[in-house]
């Protein structure tokens, strides 16, 4: 797989649209969940999703290979659905939702139990759980990020723990 990504990476660079689309197409449902996860909305994250690869289209060319390409996209992802939510109007934490209004275009899996409690988190913690217990962040790297104290992205996570505790056990 090695060889056809730098492939396809250096051919994208020089403006190839096929290329391009062929690393659309192997990390755009990664994205997706990534943004599904801290945004809670399908539409969102398919307009966040957007957002960050026309972005990727863009800076492409200062890609200089010093960390993996997927390293590079997930920083990128990360800070562009941050930016997304904070253009966005605070909204009510879903409740139960439909399996199949959270799939990604190609996915067809019904929601997790644990995923299911995660959209029903507050927004701030929801945001603070998904970076740090999935996608492995740092307290202080997710105070950064969000603009929060250290002691309120541990407070946010903790009282995540106990909202999706009391949810799984007690539901």
């Amino acid at each position: 797989m090695e060889a056809p990504l730098t492939q396809w990476i250096t051919k994208a660079k020089e403006g190839d649209k096929n290329a391009f689309g062929q690393l659309y197409e192997l990390h755009v449902g990664k994205v997706y969940s990534l943004a599904l996860r801290m945004l809670a909305d399908p539409g969102h994250a398919e307009d966040a999703t957007q957002e960050l690869f026309i972005k990727v289209w863009h800076q492409l060319p200062s890609f200089r290979g010093d960390s993996q390409f997927s390293t590079w996209l997930h920083r990128i992802a990360i800070n562009t659905v941050v930016d997304f939510s904070r253009r966005l109007k605070p909204v009510q934490p879903l409740g139960e939702i439909e399996p199949c209004a959270a799939q990604a275009p190609s996915d067809n899996l019904e929601l997790s139990e644990l995923e299911q409690g995660i959209w029903r988190l507050p927004e701030q913690a929801r945001k603070v759980f998904v970076l740090f217990a999935l996608e492995g962040y740092r307290h202080q790297e997710i105070a950064q990020l969000l603009g929060i104290a250290e002691g309120s992205s541990k407070a946010q996570y903790h009282r995540a723990r106990q909202l999706l505790k009391e949810w799984i056990c007690h539901d």
